[in-house]
């Protein structure tokens, strides 16, 4: 029998367009598009590096609510809105998945505000981290 979970943060986001941070089947997890607001405090921090790294704190306890971790993570896609903040939002998600290696997508589209410096939607297997990882290089 299919399992699945939906996780709500109590975003007013969430509620206005009927969506979940995380939708879970089975051990399939996927977590919507994922903006830098503090949960606490409501607050988006101004510079870019502490919005990624807000993002990056918001998925962490989103997946941790099902069970499941960064390192089970297994494809990113990455919108940033200015093409000249790819350089710092690459070098904090290349700490946070160095060893994770997910397949990634990054793009520069507008995003729904421009206080979003940085968005983050992620896929994971509940899993993946433990799982025996054979690594293939190619020329291309």
């Amino acid at each position: 029998m299919t399992r699945i979970v939906k996780v709500k943060t109590g975003s007013i986001f969430e509620e206005k367009a009927s969506y979940s941070r995380i939708v879970a089947v089975d051990n399939w997890i996927y977590v919507s598009n994922t903006a830098g607001r503090n949960p606490q405090t409501k607050q988006i921090p101004e510079d870019v590096a502490e919005q990624t790294r807000q993002v990056f704190a918001n998925i962490e306890a989103a997946l941790a609510a099902v069970d499941a971790s960064l390192a089970d993570v297994v494809m990113s896609r990455v919108f940033i809105q200015e093409p000249k903040d790819t350089e710092t939002v690459m070098a904090i998600i290349g700490d946070k998945f160095r060893g994770i290696n997910p397949a990634t997508t990054v793009t520069c589209p507008p995003l729904g505000s421009t206080v979003y410096k940085v968005e983050l939607e992620v896929t994971a297997y509940r899993g993946a981290g433990a799982a025996e990882v054979e690594e293939i290089t190619i020329a291309l």
